[in-house]
C-alpha cells in the first residue's frame, strides 16, 4: 500500500518550536503516523498540552524545555533525546523568526541575531543528530524556511536573508551527508498561526492576503505538517537537498503592508 510509505512507526523525531503553531502541528502529525516525539520549546506549559495529545495517540512524548538561542540548551536537548529514546531518526528545525523592519534601521546586531536564530541553531542541532541518524539508517532533517527567502518585499532584509541562507545550507548539507541523511526544507507561505494572528485579526488585512494568494486562502498548520511528514517518511525517501514550496502558489509577496524604505532621491523632490 502506498500509504504505508507515510508511516513512521517506532521512529523518533525531535521538533523545535513544538509548543504551538507549525511545530505543534508537525508533532501531532508525526505521532499520528507512528513516531515518538521529543518536544522542544521555551514554554513548558505549551509542551505539556502537545505531549498529552501525542500520548493519547499511543506514542511517547519527551518534553525538553529549550531556548534554541542558548547553545548549552541545544546540547542538553541532544543529550537527553539520544540517551532517553536510544537515538533519533528525524529532526525538524522549526524554531526561528525575525520581526520585519526597514533595512536602514536594521543594525548589525539584529542581522547577526536573525542568522543565529534561523541558521546557526539549525546547523547546531543538525550536527548533533546526524551521526545517530546515519547509524540508524533512515535519517531525515526538515528545515522550516519561508517563501520570503525567494520573494521580495519591504521590511524583510534580515529575516528573508537568513531564511535564504537556511535554504542553501539545506542543499549543502544534503550533498555532504547523502546517502546517509536526507536534508530538505519547506518554504512556508502565510500560514494561520498565533504569530500571524496579529495581522489576520483585522479581517480586511486577512482578506487582502487571501486575494493576493492564488489559492485564495491562507495556509494551515496541517498543510505544513503534511509536507513535513512526506519529506521525513519513506514516501520522500528519494528526495534530498530540495526546498518544497508550500505557499498557496504565491509568486509575489502577499504581505498586506507597504513599509517605507526611508530613502529619497532626486526623483522624490
Amino acid at each position: 500500500m502506498i500509504l504505508d510509505r507515510f508511516r513512521v512507526d517506532g521512529r523518533v523525531a525531535v521538533v523545535t518550536g513544538a509548543g504551538r503553531g507549525i511545530g505543534r502541528g508537525i508533532c501531532i502529525a508525526l505521532a499520528e503516523a507512528g513516531a515518538d516525539v521529543v518536544l522542544a520549546a521555551r514554554r513548558e506549559h505549551t509542551l505539556q498540552e502537545v505531549a498529552s495529545i501525542i500520548e493519547a495517540s499511543g506514542r511517547r512524548a519527551l518534553i525538553v524545555p529549550t531556548d534554541v538561542l542558548v547553545p548549552e540548551q541545544l546540547d542538553r536537548l541532544a543529550e537527553r533525546a539520544l540517551a532517553e529514546l536510544g537515538g533519533v531518526d528525524f529532526l525538524v528545525n522549526n524554531a526561528g523568526g525575525t520581526l520585519p523592519g526597514p533595512a536602514l534601521l536594521c543594525t548589525d546586531k539584529e542581522l547577526d541575531h536573525a542568522f543565529h536564530f534561523n541558521v546557526t541553531t539549525a546547523l547546531h542541532l543538525s550536527r548533533a543528530f546526524a551521526p545517530s541518524m546515519a547509524k540508524r539508517g533512515h535519517g531525515a532533517i526538515v528545515n522550516i524556511s519561508s517563501a520570503i527567502a525567494r520573494l521580495v518585499d519591504h521590511g524583510f532584509v534580515a529575516y528573508g536573508t537568513a531564511k535564504a541562507a537556511m535554504t542553501h545550507m539545506t542543499r549543502l548539507l544534503a550533498h555532504e551527508w547523502a546517502p546517509h541523511v536526507r536534508v530538505n526544507a519547506i518554504a512556508v507561505g502565510a500560514t494561520e498561526t498565533d504569530a500571524l494572528a496579529m495581522v489576520t485579526a483585522d479581517k480586511n488585512l486577512a482578506k487582502q492576503m487571501e486575494e493576493l494568494t492564488p489559492m485564495r486562502r491562507l495556509g494551515t498548520v496541517e498543510d505544513i505538517a503534511a509536507a513535513a511528514l512526506y519529506l521525513l517518511s519513506d514516501a520522500g525517501g528519494w528526495v534530498t537537498g530540495k526546498v518544497l514550496e508550500v505557499d498557496g502558489g504565491t509568486v509575489d509577496s502577499n504581505w498586506p503592508f507597504q513599509m517605507p524604505s526611508g530613502l529619497s532621491g532626486p526623483q522624490d523632490q
